[in-house]
């Protein structure tokens, strides 16, 4: 097959894999460890923020940041304990598999690495539909930077106006509507309709069982 001329790219947490209240749980554990007490509302939110990020976004400038280091190995030793039972969504692998085979390059734009990554791509189970994998590790500023979505672009060959960027926080939709892609959100992570909206989706969809069964009417159609 040659090169393909679409790109359907694809946050993993919250839009792939149902993760975002284990990362929820853990990063607050690893914030209770540290002695801050923040509240999983609070924390739920930010999730899809790099690491370093999330704790300065939550715990703000004025924070001990000597602490930061220590509660991000923190969640991800916490975290880590799922690795061997991370739930896929329903029908996350059929979706990419369709895309696949409707001509799609389909890429996955994720903060996770390392271990991580290989424990979510064992969950999605379907690697024969993915084309490349865009991680935190491959940029130097993760969402809403628009890097990791302009990074996944560059991976698969394709101008952003021939693709669609697809994910669950307001974080994915901030970036992909700035590196110029068109956003679907999907409401499995847990953000609201309206917020996922209003931070630019094209469209918004319950899960990827709902948009595989509406991709004939969706912008990956």
């Amino acid at each position: 097959m040659g090169r393909a001329e679409r790109a359907a790219v694809f946050d993993v947490d919250g839009t792939l894999v149902d993760t975002n209240h284990l990362h929820v749980v853990a990063w607050w554990e690893a914030f209770r460890q540290a002695g801050h007490q923040v509240p999983m509302h609070a924390i739920h939110r930010a999730v899809g923020l790099p690491s370093t990020d999330l704790v300065a976004h939550l715990l703000g400038d004025d924070r001990n940041t000597d602490q930061d280091a220590d509660i991000s190995a923190g969640h991800k030793a916490l975290y880590g304990q799922y690795f061997d039972r991370l739930p896929a969504l329903p029908e996350a692998g059929a979706l990419l598999r369709r895309l696949h085979r409707d001509g799609w390059a389909v890429v996955l734009a994720t903060s996770a690495g390392g271990a991580e990554l290989g424990a979510l791509r064992r969950a999605i189970d379907a690697d024969d539909a993915i084309m490349a994998t865009a991680s935190a590790d491959d940029v130097d500023a993760g969402k809403p930077a628009p890097e990791p979505v302009e990074h996944a672009l560059e991976l698969a060959g394709v101008p952003a106006e021939r693709a669609v960027f697809v994910g669950d926080t307001v974080w994915d939709m901030q970036a992909g509507s700035r590196a110029g892609v068109r956003c679907v959100g999907v409401l499995c992570g847990g953000i609201p309709r309206a917020d996922l909206a209003e931070s630019g989706a094209d469209a918004v969809y319950a899960d990827p069982a709902h948009l595989l069964s509406a991709l004939g009417d969706s912008p990956l159609a």
